[in-house]
């Protein structure tokens, strides 16, 4: 995996972007009912003309204790428990400062991640976000699945705790500075796909055929229910949801 050197702002020429990489991991899928369990950030700075990354200007990972109990089915996939996260909180100004610094977030089904940080910092709906799940045509590149681990592994690139916001951080930018069938690095060819997220993120996400979609519906829709409770199907359909989407990350 490649190791990016850490680099200040004034070793930064106007040929450069600066940009950052997201990712949570949460307690469910929906954004209206669930929560954030650990936000990690890395800032990076970029070359403009060939989307090459050039260095990491700084980064911030942390955890974050939930209103409610943390599903067994969460913490299956990304193992954060109750005990690890008692008493933390993410440092708000910190996390302010680097996302009000990049020039437009990226995150690995960017839908996923703009809803849940969006709740936390709503400034952080009106920046540019660019997917590198969808912006990026994997498909054309050879490559069957556009999940992160699926793509990580096929680049050869090791993640030592995968579904870990801070390692998924790092591990996705060096996917994306592989370079492509055309030889251009991915991160290239993600900027230059022009495909800013819209608005319309209300409703939780779901699994289909291994992606990751939109489920129609606002936000804290929780599925069907008979006189207000929730049907025990469902609750078993939406964990084995949440995992199988976890897992194609």
């Amino acid at each position: 995996m490649d190791t990016f050197p850490r680099i200040s702002r004034d070793a930064l020429t106007r040929h450069h972007g600066v940009a950052a990489f997201v990712d949570v991991e949460t307690t469910g899928l929906d954004p209206g009912h669930h929560e954030v369990l650990e936000l990690a950030i890395v800032l990076f700075a970029f070359d403009r003309e060939t989307g090459t990354i050039v260095g990491i200007l700084d980064e911030y990972v942390g955890l974050r204790e939930p209103s409610r109990p943390i599903p067994r089915e969460a913490t299956a996939v990304h193992g954060i428990t109750r005990r690890m996260v008692k008493g933390r909180r993410l440092d708000d100004d910190r996390v302010r400062t680097l996302l009000n610094q990049a020039e437009v977030i990226i995150a690995h089904n960017a839908r996923f991640d703009r809803a849940f940080i969006s709740r936390l910092y709503p400034e952080a709906a009106r920046k540019v976000w660019l997917c590198s799940m969808r912006g990026v045509d994997w498909a054309r590149h050879g490559y069957r699945s556009r999940g992160l681990q699926h793509l990580l592994a096929a680049h050869g690139i090791k993640v030592d705790t995968a579904h870990r916001a801070g390692a998924d951080c790092r591990a996705a930018l060096a996917l994306l500075n592989c370079r492509g069938r055309e030889g251009d690095t991915y991160l290239r060819e993600l900027l230059g796909s022009q495909m800013p997220l819209t608005h319309q993120m209300t409703g939780p996400v779901s699994t289909r055929s291994g992606a990751a979609q939109r489920v129609e519906g606002g936000a804290g829709h929780r599925g069907p229910s008979r006189g207000g409770r929730v049907s025990l199907p469902w609750v078993i359909l939406a964990g084995l949801a949440f995992l199988a989407y976890l897992l194609s990350r």
